[in-house]
């Protein structure tokens, strides 16, 4: 437990220094926050293997997986904010438009360039999971997104598109990507299931869906028996735990696999406690500021989970790269495209791609069920090389993009240090 501690400690403070360095060459603190996991993980200082300074191994990171988890149920609980029917009757049609195409988009053209691939050097890359990368490359990591609008104090047309677009694009993402993992175990097995492709993806969606519901109309009927801030706090955040925790359960009605996806149920917690609760803005104000030092531990953790192993392999790091520049184009001209369709402005044409480009534990999570299949290790590892290079890149070009459209106000101009000193 006190090395468990002592870690979690210099993480969260090793995290916020070094954030204090990446700030004078104008990189997003998230940046700092992974850089901060990686020099702390089992490949920098915790090979030192002294207890408590540093993550000594994957294992030891794996087992904090509690925290991430968390971190995610609250990130998505705050994106459900953005989905106020106010705003959804401005840009919602559009917004769920450009979040569908991009993503098939990006899957189709990351799915031809590495079925060809496959077909030039088929010992290299197999089918199997050359269709699943193609799904995988749809995910963007709400998480990064997030923080930097956070940090930022981003707003406007753009922002507000964007926030849509990734609440959006997970949904999307995780129907391609059961559907082309049914496809991709049909291939290897040789039988095709209905009920894998098809049924299993539905039924996850919609159970994820009625539990988010559910639970936001019960945090809007038991918040309203306390009348304190802290109280009306605490209940917030407990309804958040418990819709995390309920989120991660699987059972089977007959053949069909169910289960929640964390992220749509913890969203639509947020989207309907948004619109039925008078009070929800204030109260999401609050939330924000009472997480943050879980999403600092949420970035540090990332980061330490970053296997560098990878970077030894050759043939990972050939796909990977190809799968980067595939992914890439596919999610600005996708974008492009899509905005061109819904007679978006061209500030926001040109700069919503390149907000999408962040990747994380989605697509980690993905991963790790794709590589269940043959010669699954190998789409993991491109997997893991792509996050390392998104999340290292991609916050720095989210802030470029949203500095360029005007939409991110001068940072650190005030202290909260001056600003709470009494006067004489």
């Amino acid at each position: 437990m006190a090395t468990y501690l002592i870690c979690l400690a210099l993480a969260m403070v090793g995290g916020l220094l070094l954030s204090r360095l990446t700030k004078l060459v104008n990189l997003p603190a998230v940046t700092a926050y992974l850089v901060a996991g990686l020099l702390l993980g089992p490949f920098c200082l915790g090979a030192l293997q002294l207890p408590g300074f540093g993550f000594n191994s994957l294992h030891q990171v794996e087992t904090l997986s509690i925290i991430t988890q968390t971190a995610l149920g609250f990130i998505a609980f705050t994106i459900g904010n953005e989905f106020r029917l106010s705003q959804l009757k401005a840009t919602g049609a559009k917004a769920i438009t450009i979040g569908i195409f991009q993503a098939v988009f990006t899957t189709v053209l990351v799915d031809i360039v590495l079925i060809a691939l496959h077909f030039c050097f088929p010992n290299v890359l197999s089918l199997p999971c050359a269709i699943v990368l193609g799904a995988i490359a749809s995910a963007t990591a709400p998480a990064a997104t997030l923080m930097v609008v956070r940090q930022y104090k981003a707003d406007g047309p753009l922002t507000r598109l964007l926030m849509l677009v990734v609440a959006i694009d997970d949904a999307v993402g995780l129907v391609l990507f059961s559907a082309s993992f049914g496809i991709a175990t049909a291939l290897s097995e040789g039988q095709a299931s209905v009920l894998a492709v098809v049924v299993e993806p539905i039924v996850e969606i919609v159970l994820s869906l009625a539990l988010g519901s559910i639970m936001g109309w019960l945090l809007n009927a038991v918040e309203h028996m306390f009348h304190s801030r802290s109280k009306r706090l605490t209940i917030s955040v407990g309804f958040v735990l418990l819709t995390v925790g309920l989120s991660t359960l699987k059972f089977h009605v007959g053949p069909v696999h169910c289960g929640f996806s964390l992220l749509l149920s913890c969203m639509m917690t947020g989207t309907i406690f948004c619109n039925i609760c008078d009070t929800s803005e204030e109260l999401m104000s609050r939330i924000d500021g009472w997480t943050m030092p879980l999403n600092v531990l949420f970035f540090v953790i990332s980061g330490a989970e970053l296997d560098l192993n990878v970077l030894s392999q050759p043939m990972t790091l050939i796909v990977g790269v190809i799968y980067i520049i595939a992914r890439s184009l596919g999610k600005y001209y996708g974008s492009d495209l899509s905005c061109r369709i819904t007679r978006q402005s061209k500030p926001i044409t040109r700069n919503l791609g390149i907000t999408l480009l962040p990747q994380a534990g989605v697509a980690l999570g993905m991963a790790i069920t794709a590589a269940t299949l043959p010669g699954g290790d190998l789409t993991r590892n491109v997997v893991l090389f792509a996050v390392l290079i998104y999340e290292l890149v991609g916050p720095a070009l989210t802030r470029r993009s949203l500095m360029k459209v005007g939409e991110i106000r001068p940072e650190g101009r005030t202290s909260a240090r001056t600003l709470n000193t009494p006067k004489a």
